[in-house]
């Protein structure tokens, strides 16, 4: 049973207007204002890079007491950038997982919080529904049937998209995923938190083709991801070399190249499983340029179409959960008064939306 339930007879079954999106899931606190009629009217982020950098990954307490300070202004701030009051708002949507249960709860609670004294309706959203759906905030957006290729924090997935709500897992991980590999990779060669981001800079300046590294998984039939192996061979090749500067950009571009052929491979053979034309990249890897460029030559050559949320909404914020509960608030699905989360969550349970 989820969290979110039809109208009840003298509650609004269709709501239209501005809806505020709340998203508090780890380590990013993300507000927005959208309205399915005009479009995203005002977003803001605050990240909390620089808070835990000095752990080299995110606590989790310190996530939860930052967004306790952060959430209430970015809201103010937000509701400025868009001209509006609270009084204008139609409704209240905020990521209830999958994430960090304290993280969660702050978002959750605040929401309740601002729904109750409005007497507006709230729901919480699943966060990697959030991700699905951000394609759909830009200007030429992806209609279903298509596949989505999910790659966010601990989820590498493809997923068969046919409605909003009708989700049909493909492919999972097995262990790592892509975005964990990434900083795994990158703390394992020496480089700053946040890995990821930086292990794709230095891979700017590698050269192609010194190490290849095996693709996970693809001398095989199936979908699913595994990526802790391919970590472990960059170790092994580190611990081996002379370890200048040069070998560890060179590293770098081996690993990327290794993973993002992989994650195309996967691609291609979803659209192939499904029969489906269009292809949807969502999730924090999904701003990787070197993804972008091999998918959209993939593409061409294919002749299948691929959509990318600008990088801005790859990964988290507001934006895609405001969306989300926009589209579920509008089907009158409503969140339980109760201030609930699910820091574990299959994306497959949501209810579908609309016939």
């Amino acid at each position: 049973m989820t969290d979110q339930t039809i109208a009840k007879p003298g509650e609004p079954a269709v709501v239209t207007g501005p809806v505020l999106g709340i998203e508090t899931s780890c380590d990013e606190t993300g507000v927005a204002v959208y309205d399915r009629a005009r479009g995203l009217l005002a977003h803001r982020l605050y990240s909390q890079i620089r808070l835990h950098a000095d752990y080299g990954g995110v606590v989790p307490e310190l996530a939860s007491r930052d967004h306790v300070r952060k959430l209430l202004p970015l809201v103010r701030q937000t509701l400025a950038d868009a001209g509006l009051q609270l009084d204008d708002l139609a409704g209240v949507a905020y990521t209830a997982g999958p994430g960090l249960a304290g993280a969660l709860l702050v978002g959750a609670a605040a929401a309740r919080a601002l729904a109750w004294a409005l007497q507006r309706p709230a729901i919480g959203v699943h966060h990697m529904e959030g991700h699905l759906l951000a394609p759909m905030l830009e200007a030429d957006p992806p209609e279903p049937p298509y596949v989505a290729l999910l790659v966010s924090g601990g989820h590498s997935m493809l997923v068969e998209v046919t409605g909003i709500g009708r989700y049909r897992l493909l492919g999972d991980t097995l262990d790592d995923a892509a975005g964990e590999a990434f900083d795994k990779t990158a703390k394992l060669i020496g480089l700053p938190y946040p890995g990821g981001p930086a292990l794709a800079r230095l891979a700017e300046e590698g050269r192609p083709g010194r190490f290849r590294f095996a693709r996970p998984m693809t001398d095989r039939p199936g979908l699913d991801f595994s990526f802790s192996g391919l970590k472990t061979q960059v170790l092994l090749a580190w611990q081996a070399s002379d370890g200048g500067e040069a070998t560890r950009a060179d590293l770098a571009r081996g690993f990327e190249d290794a993973v993002v052929e992989t994650l195309a491979i996967k691609c291609r053979r979803a659209l192939a499983a499904t029969g489906a034309r269009r292809l949807v990249i969502a999730g924090g890897v999904g701003a990787n340029r070197r993804l972008r460029a091999q998918l959209a030559e993939a593409a061409e050559a294919d002749g299948f179409r691929v959509h990318f949320p600008r990088p801005a909404f790859c990964t988290d914020n507001g934006a895609m959960i405001a969306l989300a509960g926009a589209l579920r608030l509008a089907a009158g699905q409503h969140a339980d008064p109760a201030i609930a989360v699910r820091p574990r969550w299959e994306l497959e349970s949501l209810e579908a939306v609309g016939a």
